[in-house]
């Protein structure tokens, strides 16, 4: 399967979904990895890509490795190999690796081209399409970053096979989020069916990806609609903060910043305590953490302010109304989110 993305400037790339296939290219070619996905699948790439000069960089596993030292790592491997601006970068890991991928691909010689080649699930329905690309430093997460759009996309369900339980239910965090924001006709269908089973998985990535690419071809930048992808970051964001991004994986912090954003939903009277109780649900069939301790809620919510979505001093909430809709709203009362929060204080 192939879904096309458009952007509003009308460049476009695709975004193939399927058992990886020869890949070609004239150029010199470097592809980012690590230990982990190398170990596990570094070989079945290399048989499947011709180049005209292609090497590895490996660096670290680890959200807590995505700073500007593994930067200047990839940088001075493209350096030290004479890469130029015809070259090409691939990023082939989860959504670590393609967001430091392009985020050098962005800066090396200001701009060559890069291709995604996701290995995880959470990468797959989410992080690898959209060219937001980034770094996280001590005030927060992907402060740091371009908007950069790869070359291709390249979605193979063979990658899956070797994912840890947890990142399976991070990924799933991200499924589920596409459906509660966008499309109450996908979440009842992930309600109904397992995502363990192979046919399902494929059609739970094609249905995000289709609707990322839908959100991404409006609003690039994130000026409006794509803000709502957000729902559960802002307050996933303050927890692996708070947690040094040794705790938590990234869809795990955002499936509990959901249930945070729906106990506000329902606070402000946009959802049913019924429809949250069926979010959290979904997202505890796979595992995923629902629930968090805040030690200092005053701390916690001054974290906000150091989202990119705040602006003049306020701070933007995505909140769904119901299932399959959202608001994206600036104008709740701190009083409203400290009672929230307070409700996860232990």
């Amino acid at each position: 399967m192939i879904v096309n993305i458009t952007l509003p400037d009308k460049t476009s790339y695709d975004i193939t979904i399927d058992k990886l296939k020869q890949l070609s290219f004239d150029r010199k070619v470097v592809i980012v990895t690590n230990p982990t996905v190398s170990g596990f699948h570094l070989d079945y790439l290399k048989n499947n890509i011709s180049a005209k000069e292609l090497s590895i960089v490996t660096i670290p596993d680890g959200e807590k490795y995505k700073n500007m030292s593994t930067i200047d790592t990839i940088l001075e491997h493209c350096f030290e190999n004479k890469l130029n601006r015809s070259s090409l970068l691939i990023a082939f890991g989860g959504g670590v690796i393609g967001d430091m991928t392009g985020f050098a691909a962005s800066i090396y010689q200001r701009g060559i081209d890069f291709v995604q080649i996701p290995t995880t699930l959470l990468s797959q329905v989410d992080a690898s399409v959209g060219g937001k690309t980034g770094i996280n430093n001590k005030y927060g997460k992907n402060l740091i970053g371009a908007f950069h759009q790869p070359i291709a996309v390249y979605i193979d369900p063979h990658f899956l096979t070797t994912l840890p339980v947890r990142e399976f239910g991070a990924g799933v965090a991200e499924i589920v989020k596409m459906a509660v924001t966008f499309n109450k006709e996908f979440f009842e269908w992930l309600e109904n069916n397992d995502l363990n089973e192979d046919e399902n998985i494929k059609v739970a990535i094609a249905k995000s990806v289709e609707t990322k690419a839908w959100v991404v071809s409006q609003d690039e930048k994130e000026k409006g609609l794509r803000a709502a992808l957000n729902y559960g970051h802002t307050f996933g964001h303050v927890i692996e903060n708070e947690t040094n991004y040794n705790t938590y994986l990234h869809g795990e912090a955002v499936g509990i910043g959901m249930v945070m954003a729906n106990d506000l939903a329902v606070k402000i009277g946009n959802m049913s305590e019924d429809e949250a109780k069926r979010v959290k649900s979904l997202l505890e069939k796979y595992n995923i953490p629902t629930d968090y301790s805040i030690n200092d809620v005053e701390d916690f919510y001054e974290h906000f302010f150091l989202d990119k979505k705040s602006l003049d001093n306020k701070i933007k909430f995505i909140v769904p109304k119901g299932i399959g809709e959202c608001e994206i709203t600036d104008r709740i009362s701190k009083s409203d989110v400290v009672e929230v929060l307070k409700g996860f204080q232990k």
